[in-house]
C-alpha cells in the first residue's frame, strides 16, 4: 500500500524537495541564492612606517600591509575576481583632528593612488571615510573639551578627507563615522570639487556592536575613553535602522550598508526590502575571529563555515558582502 504521506498528501509530493536535493548538481540548479566573487569586497589595513606586514594575532590571516604588500594583495583580488577592497589607514602620526586623513602624504591617500594607477577601473577601490585610526583619542570626529564628539567640526573634517580620496583615485567615498548629516556635507564636498560623479556608500545603519574588538587591533583605533554609544546605533532598535537609512539616501547616498552582518540579518532583510538601492552588509572582525577560532579548535568544518555565512548574509538581502574571506571564498567558489 502506497503511504500517503503527512495530511494525506501523496508520497510523490512529499518527496519532491528531496528529489531536488538528491546530487550535487540539482542542488546547484535549484539554489535560490547563489555566491559569485563579484559580489565580496576585501577590507584591508595599510599602515605607514612599517618594513613588512604586520600579523593581526586576533585575526588569522589579516595583517596590516605594507604599500608593497597591498600592491600585490590589489593584485590578487583583482585575479579572483573579486568586486573591489576597502581601504583602511593607520598613520605614523595621530593628533586630535586627525590631520593624516586629508594630507596628500597620509598613507591611504597615497596607497590609493598607487593602487589606482595599478589597476586602473579594474577593481573598485572604496576608502573608508572616518577619523578614528587617525586621532590621537580615538573618537569618529572632532572632540570637545569635554570629550564629547562636536557633530558640525566633524563634519567640515570628513569633507576635506573626502575630496582628499577622491583626488588620489577613490570610485567610492564610504563615510563610517555615523555624525548627522555626514551623508549631505560629503556629497555637497565632492559636487562642489568636480566629483559629482564619484558614488557615496553609506554605512547607514552601524551598530555600537560588541563584535568589533579584533578590528580595533587591526586599525589601532580604540577609543581612549568612553566608548561610540552615543553616534553609533543601539543593537535594540531595528526600526531606527530604517530611519537612518531613509535619512542618507535623502542626503544623496547612492548606496547603504549595514555593520555588523551576521548578528543583524534582521536589519539586512528589512532595509534590502524598503530601499530601491544596492545594499552592503560587513562581515565584521569578530563574525571571522569566530569562526577561525573554533575551526582551529576542530569545532567546525571551516571552509563550510566560510561559504555558508556568506550564502546567509547574501539570503537576506545584501547584494555586496565586505568580507576578510573575499579572495579565499572566490577561490572555494571555483573549486566548487
Amino acid at each position: 500500500m502506497t503511504n500517503p504521506g503527512i495530511g494525506g498528501v501523496g508520497g510523490g509530493n512529499f518527496a519532491r524537495g528531496r528529489r531536488l536535493r538528491s546530487t550535487p548538481a540539482l542542488r546547484r540548479l535549484t539554489a535560490q541564492t547563489r555566491l559569485a566573487p563579484a559580489d565580496f569586497v576585501l577590507p584591508v589595513f595599510v599602515k605607514q612606517g612599517i618594513e613588512a606586514p604586520v600579523p593581526i594575532g586576533s585575526m588569522p590571516g589579516v595583517v596590516q600591509h605594507t604599500l608593497d604588500s597591498l600592491r600585490k594583495a590589489a593584485h590578487e583580488a583583482a585575479d579572483a575576481g573579486i568586486g573591489g577592497i576597502m581601504l583602511f589607514g593607520i598613520p605614523s602620526e595621530k593628533d586630535p583632528v586627525g590631520s593624516q586623513a586629508d594630507a596628500a602624504d597620509g598613507i591611504v591617500n597615497v596607497a590609493l593612488q598607487q593602487l589606482r594607477a595599478d589597476l586602473g577601473d579594474e577593481l573598485v577601490l572604496l576608502a573608508d571615510l572616518c577619523l578614528c585610526e587617525y586621532t590621537d583619542h580615538g573618537h569618529c570626529g572632532v572632540v570637545t573639551p569635554a570629550g564629547v564628539v562636536d557633530n558640525d567640526p566633524t563634519l567640515d573634517r570628513y569633507a576635506a578627507v573626502a575630496i582628499a580620496q577622491a583626488q588620489a583615485g577613490a570610485h567610492v567615498i564610504a563615510p563610517s563615522g555615523m555624525m548627522d548629516g555626514q551623508v549631505a556635507a560629503i556629497r555637497k564636498a565632492l559636487d562642489g570639487a568636480a566629483f559629482t560623479e564619484t558614488p557615496i556608500l553609506a554605512y547607514a545603519a552601524k551598530y555600537a556592536s560588541g563584535f568589533y574588538g579584533p578590528f580595533r587591533e587591526a586599525a589601532e583605533g580604540a577609543p581612549q575613553f568612553g566608548d561610540r554609544s552615543t553616534y553609533q546605533m543601539d543593537p535594540p532598535n531595528a526600526d531606527e535602522a530604517l530611519r537612518e537609512v531613509a535619512q542618507d539616501l535623502a542626503e544623496g547616498a547612492d548606496a547603504v550598508m549595514v555593520k555588523p552582518a551576521l548578528p543583524y540579518l534582521d536589519i539586512v532583510a528589512r532595509v534590502a526590502d524598503a530601499v530601491q538601492v544596492p545594499v552592503s552588509a560587513y562581515q565584521v572582525s569578530g563574525e571571522y575571529a569566530m569562526v577561525e577560532a573554533a575551526a582551529a579548535n576542530g569545532w567546525i568544518d571551516r571552509d563550510r563555515a566560510i561559504l555558508e555565512t556568506l550564502t546567509a548574509i547574501r539570503r537576506a538581502g545584501a547584494g555586496t558582502v565586505l568580507t576578510y574571506w573575499a579572495v579565499e571564498a572566490a577561490r572555494l567558489l571555483a573549486r566548487s
